[in-house]
């Protein structure tokens, strides 16, 4: 059993050099009073120049977007994880989201060393997988552990749906049910086990990683999946022709912005450069049957 690594604190004693100011975006999103507003960025932690560009294009976002929290979808650290990395990787370009109070919540991934699960700006409470309530709205998320999905995991994860009055459920982990990468594509094991239980308690929305790149798939069996793993790595062109496809792009860096009003969740998919990739929304119906359409 492997100790606990100490990390610092996240208040940092350093100066973050001038850089030049993002691209103006053009928000697609309602951006209502009272909303569920949250941020989703997936395979991020390289500490390089693109995750500089994607966190100042996030942070510039919410200038006009307040989101309260962001999702992380995995592979959150690149190579090393001692204290100095985590300042560079995490410390650093999201600062001014931390400094702003900002809540990040992990799910590990596959380059993830489980320890992270320790750091506490991760918010995972020193679990592997774990479920919290929204700070507003019937919204529950569902952090899972994808890299190993042993009978524990899917006992505490059917007890935890199950239990949920939540309106939303939303579950985020790093590798994808459903994927048109050609570099990984679809994995049928992990859908094996998960999907039964997506479908038996009613989960929305499906958000993962792991492909570097941004998809979102027609929804399958009424729950949407979407997969945004281009925060930092991108595999250019890496997305093969499938049915299983709404709106791929793998040419740039993305992240994503969600907003949950009711029944209604808008979204937006955001390059590093401000360029709006996809956008739109998704009906919650009581039935959990959903439709997504384009404005």
């Amino acid at each position: 059993m492997r100790r606990p690594v100490l990390f610092p604190s996240v208040t940092l004693a350093v100066v973050v050099s001038a850089l030049s100011l993002p691209a103006a975006q053009q928000s697609t999103l309602p951006n209502k009073e009272g909303s569920l507003k949250f941020a989703v960025i997936g395979d991020s932690g390289t500490g390089g120049s693109s995750q500089l560009r994607v966190a100042r294009q996030l942070a510039a976002s919410r200038a006009t977007f307040p989101f309260e929290l962001t999702l992380m979808l995995g592979d959150n650290m690149y190579g090393g994880e001692r204290p100095d990395d985590f300042v560079e990787k995490f410390e650093r370009p999201y600062k001014p989201l931390l400094d702003a109070g900002v809540k990040f919540y992990a799910a590990l991934g596959n380059h993830d060393d489980p320890n992270q699960r320790f750091y506490k700006p991760f918010n995972m409470n020193g679990e592997r997988y774990y479920s919290f309530k929204a700070p507003r709205g019937s919204v529950r998320f569902f952090a899972l552990d994808s890299n190993y999905v042993d009978k524990t995991q899917l006992a505490w994860l059917e007890k935890d749906l199950s239990a949920s009055d939540s309106e939303w459920k939303i579950c985020f982990f790093h590798h994808p049910l459903y994927s048109s990468g050609d570099t990984h594509g679809s994995n049928l094991a992990l859908r094996e086990q998960l999907e039964p239980l997506f479908l038996k308690h009613g989960v929305d929305l499906v958000l993962t990683g792991h492909e570097h790149f941004y998809e979102r798939l027609k929804p399958q069996k009424s729950i949407h999946y979407i997969i945004s793993g281009s925060a930092a790595k991108l595999r250019k062109g890496d997305i093969a022709k499938s049915d299983l496809t709404a709106k791929g792009f793998d040419q740039d860096y993305t992240f994503l912005l969600i907003e949950i009003d009711g029944d209604l969740l808008s979204f937006q998919a955001l390059t590093d450069e401000g360029q709006t990739v996809d956008s739109g929304t998704i009906t919650r119906r009581s039935d959990k049957t959903s439709m997504a359409r384009r404005p």
